[in-house]
């Protein structure tokens, strides 16, 4: 069932998401070489409960996953898409690109961003990549509206990422948030205009382009929660939790009006 979430409850989403986003920034301004991931992810926890929130990651499981997602913070890098599980063994270097992917439940509610950042100095290719993933986000919101259709966004955010000389990750898709971490519909980040459901006022959707610079196959890490690229090449990840309107998307995981 697609949820329409109440007035009130977009209001508790806005909170949560400006809240939501105050901590993921804070988080990448800790992002330098020799910082481990763990040292990430202790502080977007620490930062979530002071907020009064609960990070939303931890212990999370499907039926699908072997495992409970072990940490608060996603932390993926260079060639890992999404999921990677921090560690005080995985050190951060210069050259590098991170994901960093984060969600909250924040009374009652739930919210979920992601942003890619670079490590250093990086070289043009993973600057580019970065670029073309956030601007693939933005358009992706841009084309809601009250009536539009699911495939709007999907066309949107290919054609962003492949006029820009990349492929978007076809297996793994943005989603419904608000009531759970993860709720219908699906929303994939391909496919063409005026198909899919019709979007209606006051549905959250978890828009989250994966921007790949070689080709769309993935594979799953041994630890059985971290998605990398199957050619080895670069991946780039953003995401923001919006709520549909009838004039079009309202960001709700942003720092201010």
């Amino acid at each position: 069932m697609i949820s329409i979430k109440t007035s009130e409850e977009i209001k508790i989403l806005k909170e949560g998401g400006k809240r939501l986003a105050s901590v993921l920034y804070e988080v990448a301004e800790k992002v330098r070489p020799g910082v481990s991931t763990i040292e990430l992810d202790e502080l977007a926890e620490k930062l979530i409960k002071n907020i009064g929130g609960e990070p939303s990651f931890k212990n999370y499981k499907t039926r699908e996953d072997k495992i409970p997602y072990p940490t608060s913070l996603c932390v993926s890098i260079n060639n890992e898409i999404v999921h990677g599980i921090p560690s005080k063994n995985r050190i951060l270097q210069e050259g590098d690109i991170v994901s960093l992917d984060l969600g909250m439940k924040y009374k009652n509610l739930y919210t979920d961003m992601a942003i890619t950042v670079p490590i250093g100095k990086v070289d043009d290719q993973a600057k580019k990549i970065i670029e073309t993933a956030k601007k693939s986000l933005d358009v992706g919101i841009k084309s809601i509206k009250s009536g539009s259709h699911i495939g709007d966004i999907s066309f949107s955010i290919q054609s962003c990422a492949e006029n820009n000389g990349f492929n978007v990750v076809r297996r793994l898709v943005g989603h419904g948030v608000g009531y759970n971490v993860h709720e219908p519909p699906d929303i994939p980040n391909f496919g063409e205009k005026g198909t899919g459901l019709k979007l209606k006022e006051g549905m959250i959707l978890a828009l989250e382009p994966m921007v790949v610079l070689g080709g769309p196959d993935i594979v799953l890490d041994k630890d059985n929660w971290t998605w990398k690229t199957k050619d080895g090449f670069l991946a780039a990840h953003f995401e923001h939790t919006v709520a549909v309107t009838k004039k079009g998307a309202e960001i709700l995981t942003k720092l201010c009006d």
